[in-house]
């Protein structure tokens, strides 16, 4: 028999691969933090010996949920101003709570109050776009997710991280070298929008990008308001602004995409990149809704983000791939547009495609890491149970998520944070609330 770390019996695995397998009674085998097989319970019993067994007898595992887009940092204002149009909620509300109160010790304490959230909803890597990149690191460090941190651009709008486009790069470019041979924490650019970025600015990190083959990260038709603008501004929509700068390819990651032209389409198509679809905070800001179904049809991978909680207001994967599911069939006006499987895939391998590391995450397959999460579907709320799949999609709560394990390290164990101090991040959270309401 073959030594090996961990054996994971389950009631069903979820593959989410090209063909969408989903196993029952099978294991999972663990060895060097990367799964060594997938096979049934009985056959995984007489091949190996494993430190360390599991057995998820009444659970769903699945591919870790990937979460696209995220402003983590931003859930220390979660709550702090609702109700509100896009622009009104940034302008008069958020960017001067930002301006007044954003710093490493906000970031870093905010961040790990989201990591908290995140792993107890299935949540094992994330793509975020904030200040303070350094302390988002270190919080990814102490939790053990999987991290994608995008380097901030914006022009001329000084904060507390930086004052000017050169001196927003240069931070950036800093906390790149930092970071370029981390193993799980990956640098990428993350210019915020076009109407916060210069032609200039852009054209600098589409060279940087191509140098150091980063994934770019940008805010793109999010509402009416920003067509409008661009139109007036350059003739043309956002997309098309990047198109022209040849901007719009496999490393771009475009986030919202509320508002698509037939055009658009067109450029989306040829060009390739991927889209992130945050169904919860656009439809809370009214913003509008992206066409997930259309872009599927045309081979375009989109994923799927929660955004920052304080437009959303949390960072519920679970709860957001049911939403994107039910806006997806409205949107169609066909109940068959986005099935449960296909959000399942949004919400994972489509998440690790748009990150470029679908090789390493994603799906479960041999060879690939060990990031996986365990759901209790046993549970009143999702019995009685037909199709695994459409239960956690379209009934399942994130509290449901027993147990989560990233590069073969475990986060979550049986609902108990294992990295990270829960009483801690509380009090911390109370500190914070006092401060910004006095």
């Amino acid at each position: 028999m073959e030594n090996i770390d961990y054996l994971i019996h389950a009631k069903w695995i979820i593959t989410c691969e090209e063909n969408n397998r989903i196993l029952e009674n099978h294991a999972l085998a663990i060895k060097d933090n990367k799964i060594l097989a997938i096979i049934p319970n009985n056959v995984a019993q007489q091949k190996y010996t494993a430190a360390q067994t599991e057995h998820y007898t009444s659970h769903a595992v699945m591919p870790g949920l990937i979460n696209s887009h995220t402003h983590l940092a931003m859930n220390i204002f979660r709550g702090l101003a609702d109700d509100l149009e896009l622009m009104d909620w940034l302008t008069n509300y958020i960017w001067p709570a930002e301006g007044k109160w954003v710093s490493d010790e906000l970031v870093y304490d905010g961040s790990l109050l989201a990591m908290a959230e995140m792993i107890r909803s299935g949540t094992t890597c994330f793509n975020d776009m904030y200040f303070f990149l350094g302390a988002t690191a270190r919080a990814a460090e102490i939790s053990g997710m999987r991290a994608h941190i995008g380097m901030t651009i914006i022009d001329d709008v000084p904060t507390a991280w930086a004052k000017t486009a050169d001196e927003y790069f240069a931070r950036s470019l800093e906390f790149y070298q930092q970071y370029k041979n981390h193993p799980l924490i990956v640098p990428t650019f993350a210019p915020h929008s076009t109407y916060t970025v210069s032609r200039k600015s852009l054209e600098r990190i589409k060279q940087l990008a191509h140098d150091y083959q980063l994934k770019i990260n940008i805010h793109l038709q999010e509402a009416p308001a920003e067509m409008t603008a661009s139109l007036a501004k350059h003739g043309k929509t956002p997309l098309q602004h990047l198109d022209e700068l040849d901007m719009v390819t496999p490393q771009l990651i475009a986030i919202h995409m509320t508002q698509i032209t037939e055009e658009d389409m067109e450029i989306l198509q040829l060009g390739n990149p991927s889209i992130v679809h945050c169904p919860e905070s656009n439809m809370k800001l009214v913003s509008g809704a992206c066409p997930v179904d259309q872009l599927l049809k045309r081979n375009i991978n989109v994923a799927l983000g929660t955004d920052g909680a304080a437009s959303n207001n949390d960072l519920d994967m679970i709860s957001e791939m049911r939403s994107a599911a039910f806006l997806g069939k409205l949107t169609a006006n066909d109940p068959k547009a986005l099935s449960a499987i296909s959000t399942l895939r949004m919400a994972t391998v489509n998440g690790a495609k748009a990150l470029g590391i679908h090789h390493v995450t994603g799906s479960l397959a041999a060879g690939k890491a060990a990031d996986f999460i365990a759901i209790d579907l046993e549970q009143i709320e999702t019995q009685p149970l037909y199709h695994p799949e459409s239960q956690i999609v379209y009934a399942a709560s994130r509290n449901q998520v027993t147990d989560v394990w990233v590069n073969g390290k475990q986060l979550l164990k049986n609902r108990q944070l294992t990295t990270l101090d829960e009483k801690e991040l509380l009090q911390k959270a109370q500190i914070w609330r006092t401060r910004i309401k006095n």
